[in-house]
């Protein structure tokens, strides 16, 4: 803990770094990457290096998995950034990997924020990774798929990492603790508080730990509370925090804003969350989720709009990429409303839930094989191409017994109020059908026939 504070003989470390992991088994999270089986664990163990680019959000430990590998595989450790490393820096870097190359070493070249250099410089790598000269380990935030150039993608594998969760946020908060301010405690909803805040991220977690440790030795607080929390990190944090009340009140806001049919109160609450520093990702995927919960089959536009939106913030990122984010909510909010689609899926995976498992259809059952043929797999099923319309009045597409659920009730709004005029006319087809299906089955009876029904 000595290297945590100033002393004349060492300066002080910041705990994001004194708490670096120095071997894979340290690191928290990334399980889908570093669990037994998964392409990093295997990297690792069977000692072959490849080129790759990390792509996720920050503080995940994309520049420590790249330390890492160097330790691992005994090789040099050389990083450029990206924001402020050009040609000239590349050069060096190249000329230092040959030199390391002549004593026997192989280098690993680590690219943060590799996305930012431009295409010459991305293709001033190409050669020397092509050669095996380096290995390059880029880092990214963004979608690689838009920002590295194809050829540099075609040698490097993209790996995706993803943010902390909070029973990982959790677990490295204790492992500080006991590292750092082992005398401090904090009450639990204090704890959850500040993993609240970081949102994912490893390093911004750590530095929050160093400000209430900080605040709370001078102010003589122990245990740490959730409201010394927010008295000793308002000036440094969000106008919300992302996993606290007044996030979750704000989105709410928003989506009631645009169920409401209100086009200002929800552009309001949009530039709200962007002025506080809400990720517009979330906030995009947030209005896919309204487009399908409360306008549905109303405006089927609506949910391509909010895709598009999302992939336009993707590309452009911000400032200009937001303008979309503002023109789906806006969309949203004059859209018609229906939540028919919400209703009906939260009504058959409920029945889904709690039904026994019944069995497909003979009629309805696929017939690949002759032996499924002379069960009777298929038979008597009614193309629906061949009836007249385009629809075979009377049959039953549901497991036997089952009725009709009537799960997708639409409203009479937008495209749904069309929607439920052309089911309306197929139920009265249907129920002609079954009234002719009656007769004839009574017919059949009178006069001592067999009865033709399935």
């Amino acid at each position: 803990m000595a290297d945590l504070f100033d002393t004349p003989e060492s300066p002080r470390l910041p705990l994001a770094e004194a708490m670096r992991p120095r071997a894979i088994s340290e690191v928290i999270g990334q399980k889908h990457l570093l669990g037994p089986g998964k392409p990093l664990a295997l990297a690792f163990q069977s000692g072959k290096l490849h080129s790759m680019i990390l792509w996720g959000p920050p503080g995940v430990g994309k520049t420590t998995l790249a330390r890492l590998m160097a330790s691992a595989f005994d090789a040099e450790f050389t990083a450029l950034s990206a924001v402020f490393s050009g040609v000239k820096d590349i050069r060096e870097a190249i000329a230092q990997a040959e030199a390391s190359r002549a004593r026997g070493r192989h280098t690993i070249l680590f690219v943060d924020e590799v996305h930012r250099f431009n295409k010459a410089q991305q293709d001033a790598f190409l050669p020397y990774v092509e050669q095996g000269l380096v290995t390059l380990v880029g880092a990214t935030t963004e979608n690689p798929s838009f920002e590295v150039n194809s050829a540099l993608l075609s040698r490097a594998a993209v790996y995706v990492l993803q943010p902390l969760t909070a029973d990982e946020l959790a677990e490295l908060f204790e492992r500080a603790r006991a590292f750092a301010c082992p005398e401090l405690a904090f009450e639990a909803d204090a704890r959850d508080r500040l993993t609240g805040f970081a949102d994912g991220d490893a390093r911004r977690l750590l530095n929050l730990l160093e400000q209430v440790h900080t605040a709370a030795t001078t102010a003589g607080i122990n245990p740490v509370t959730p409201a010394f929390i927010d008295e000793a990190l308002s000036r440094n944090l969000r106008r919300f925090d992302k996993g606290g009340e007044a996030f979750y009140d704000q989105i709410s806001a928003l989506h009631k804003s645009v169920r409401g049919s209100d086009p200002d109160a929800a552009l309001y609450w949009l530039c709200r969350m962007l002025d506080g520093g809400a990720e517009p990702l979330y906030l995009g995927r947030r209005l896919v989720r309204m487009a399908v919960e409360d306008i549905g089959l109303a405006d089927p536009r609506a949910l391509e709009i909010c895709l598009n939106a999302c992939t336009t913030y993707e590309r452009l990122g911000s400032p200009e990429g937001e303008l979309a984010l503002a023109q789906a909510a806006i969309f949203l909010a004059c859209a018609a409303k229906s939540n028919a689609v919400y209703k009906a899926y939260n009504a058959a995976r409920k029945f889904v839930a709690n039904d026994v498992s019944r069995p497909v259809p003979i009629h309805l059952r696929n017939a690949p094989t002759k032996l499924m043929k002379n069960l009777g797999y298929g038979k008597e099923y009614r193309y629906a191409h061949d009836e007249p319309d385009g629809y075979a009045a009377g049959e039953n597409y549901l497991p036997e017994g089952l009725g009709k659920p009537g799960w997708y009730a639409p409203v009479a709004r937008g495209l749904e109020a069309k929607i439920a005029e052309k089911l309306q006319r197929l139920r009265e087809l249907d129920r002609q059908a079954e009234a002719h299906a009656d007769r004839s089955r009574r017919e059949a009876g009178l006069s001592g026939k067999p009865d033709g029904s399935r």
